[in-house]
């Protein structure tokens, strides 16, 4: 791989319910995130509604920081159980499309501070890679600990 950072950016996006806290699911998605840039993130809302006229709030940061990047994947990688590691690694085909991974985690989990993928009502993670090839990006996920 080459010395450029391979990430672009990472956007993230989870979804608050009438019966949640704003504020406790954006804790939850800091929880993801290293320590020393998570309270520097900043969140935009968006009012939505739901079917059923339910309010929803629309919860979205996008992280660009190059050389921090690396580092909250490393934490994620470093805090996945090895069953969701080996997961990942067997559906990594249907998780990566055009350059971008895509990641869905627990939200109650990330809320207590622990990392585990989920796709009912999770937080989405999408890494947007930089002219990587699908063989590099493997690679690159294999460093920061995100596959086993």
């Amino acid at each position: 791989m080459s010395s450029r950072p391979p990430i672009g950016y990472i956007d993230m996006r989870v979804f608050a319910h009438a019966t949640e806290n704003s504020e406790k699911v954006i804790t939850a998605v800091r929880n993801l995130l290293p320590t020393e840039f998570s309270e520097s993130v900043v969140f935009q809302k968006t009012m939505l509604t739901g079917h059923h006229g339910n309010p929803i709030i629309l919860i979205e940061a996008k992280l660009e920081d190059k050389q921090l990047l690396p580092v909250a994947l490393q934490k994620i990688g470093g805090n996945l159980t090895s069953l969701d590691k080996e997961h990942l690694e067997n559906d990594i085909k249907l998780h990566l499309e055009k350059r971008n991974l895509y990641l869905r985690f627990d939200k109650q989990f990330a809320f207590q501070g622990e990392v585990r993928f989920s796709q009912n009502d999770p937080i989405h993670f999408k890494i947007h890679f930089k002219n990587k090839t699908f063989d590099e990006i493997v690679a690159f996920c294999r460093n920061v600990g995100l596959l086993p």
